[in-house]
């Protein structure tokens, strides 16, 4: 039987502009109370806020740093708090800087660390924190990780990333596995999107990548958005990377192993 969303609280990660803006309106169309992370961007996040309130629910806006334990702690319970409860939680945050894929002088300490933190770490310190609270729910809880093609091929924004996505993927499963029956817990794997992120590809790199794709254009942000709700609203699925593009080969064409690999665009954080 479909999960009914009507009403339920959401917790988004990372939910201040992008992919997590849209998120937040999609749930928030839904009926969902919907609190909204982030971590630097308290401007971006108190215009979503604005535009989540004209759909008739609650909101919350949540500052937060997913790098870090206590923070996300803190944002999970915040969110019980501030909402009355936790049904659905979505992590959207991650981290990247772009630079060589190839070139391993490139990455610095802190852009592995980081990775590790954001994209890695941080999945199991909120499920950690939201678990109790979805285990007492009657229908139990709904985690959804963002990750990204980048976790089932080689290639990407830089090393680090594709490492700590892969890494993102296989802890999904192991969570999966060992937290149910109350649980369900799924990855969304997008293409390349057109936000402010993704458009420090290169627009030779973005014509490149849409000319490979099967479908021939890039991932459109509201199905991608769209398939959140319709992961949260299937009682039967957990463990499972749903892959939101028409090809597995995005990256192939943007990266060489050698020294002399294309990705030499911006160099860019990314922390939400």
């Amino acid at each position: 039987m479909p999960y009914s969303l009507k009403g339920r609280n959401v917790l988004v990660t990372g939910g201040s502009r992008g992919l997590g803006e849209v998120i937040c309106l999609k749930f928030a169309q839904e009926g969902c109370n919907v609190a909204i992370n982030y971590n630097a961007s308290e401007e971006r996040a108190k215009g979503v806020a604005e535009k989540v309130k004209g759909f008739g629910v609650k909101v919350s806006l949540i500052q937060g740093d997913m790098g870090k334990e206590e923070e996300c702690m803190k944002v999970v319970n915040q969110t019980i708090k501030d909402l009355g409860g936790l049904d659905v939680m979505i992590s959207n945050a991650g981290y990247t800087r772009f630079m060589d894929f190839a070139d391993l002088h490139a990455p610095t300490p802190y852009d592995w660390d980081t990775c590790w933190a954001v994209n890695v770490k941080a999945q199991s310190y909120l499920l950690r924190e939201a678990l109790p609270t979805f285990n007492s729910n009657p229908e139990g809880g709904c985690f959804i990780i963002t990750s990204s093609i980048a976790g089932i091929k080689i290639g990407g924004s830089c090393l680090p990333y594709n490492v700590t996505k892969t890494a993102q993927l296989q802890l999904m499963k192991c969570l999966a596995a060992t937290q149910g029956p109350k649980v369900r817990i799924n990855a969304v794997l997008p293409g390349w999107l057109p936000t402010e992120w993704g458009m420090e590809y290169s627009a030779e790199q973005v014509a490149d990548m849409n000319k490979n794709a099967w479908l021939r254009k890039p991932t459109d942000l509201d199905d991608c958005a769209q398939a959140y709700v319709d992961i949260a609203k299937n009682a039967s699925m957990t463990g499972q990377k749903i892959q939101i593009r028409d090809s597995e080969e995005m990256f192939e064409e943007t990266v060489e192993m050698s020294a002399g690999s294309s990705l030499h665009g911006p160099i860019i954080s990314e922390k939400i």
